[in-house]
């Protein structure tokens, strides 16, 4: 992956796709990298809207959940993605900051047992992470993102901070926190931010949300350990992941045993506060 002329390429010298959005014009001055959420179904639809001169919106990338990226906007020119928007002494981000859009359903609704987009299409349990946004005080359902989407975004996003020198990653929640929720609790800023700016990551420690069980493998099939369930607000260490199940080790002490290591469901942690 490499830049030229403000494009997206490939290693081999061929062009990401690009489909020009109008929603855009200026020049860009080269500070942060917003990320955001489409709210929508597709990465095809997420294109077809933002290069429609109606939407009034776009962003200089559309990563979709296989992975694939599609470029907008060259990335020195402004993209209509941030909106009203304040960060660090600087308002209207839209002239500092390159936008990532990243295809997602955001907000989920539990409804007649099911989770529903505000679209009205269902989605598996284990596509949900039940969390709390960080500027609200009640638990939601949050699209997860996909393994293909994330390890692009990572990618490019190093790539672009390389290249233009910007200075940080934050969320369009973070720069209009009144009126953005994107990209939300399912999306892992911390590690995220920390990996692309080159910065050690720090320790993050985990709870469990409520009484969970713990298994010997990654799936329901797998047989419960004697400690389960693990009680509520039980801190636990992640050491690895298989699809969004993780293997944890537990740091107190369950049952009399100070040892327990399994694979629990990832929808029901949080980190710990």
């Amino acid at each position: 992956m490499q830049i030229i002329n403000h494009l997206l390429y490939h290693d081999d010298g061929t062009p990401y796709p690009f489909e020009e959005s109008p929603n855009s014009g200026g020049t860009l001055r080269h500070e942060y990298l917003v990320m955001h959420f489409t709210a929508g179904r597709t990465a095809k639809s997420a294109v077809r809207w933002l290069t429609q001169a109606k939407a009034k919106a776009s962003a200089h990338l559309v990563i979709g959940r296989d992975g694939s990226i599609t470029q907008l906007v060259p990335f020195n020119v402004k993209a209509w993605h941030a909106g009203r928007s304040s960060w660090e002494g600087r308002t209207g981000l839209n002239k500092y900051s390159i936008g990532i859009e990243l295809v997602n359903a955001g907000r989920l609704k539990r409804q007649g047992g099911e989770w529903k987009s505000w679209f009205n299409q269902v989605y598996d349990d284990v596509d949900v992470l039940e969390a709390t946004h960080k500027h609200e005080s009640s638990s939601s359902g949050w699209h997860v993102y996909t393994e293909e989407q994330l390890e692009a975004a990572m990618d490019v996003a190093s790539l672009l901070v390389d290249e233009y020198g910007l200075q940080d990653v934050i969320g369009h929640d973070d720069i209009a926190p009144q009126r953005k929720n994107d990209p939300g609790p399912a999306f892992p800023m911390d590690s995220f931010r920390a990996r692309v700016m080159g910065r050690e990551d720090l320790e993050e420690f985990y709870e469990t949300t409520g009484r969970l069980n713990i298994r010997t493998g990654p799936g329901t099939q797998y047989e419960k350990l004697p400690e389960s369930p693990l009680p509520a607000h039980t801190p636990v260490d992640i050491l690895d992941t298989s699809n969004n199940w993780k293997l944890v080790t537990v740091l107190e002490t369950i049952n009399d045993n100070m040892d327990i290591e399994g694979w629990v469901h990832g929808r029901y942690l949080q980190r710990q506060s």
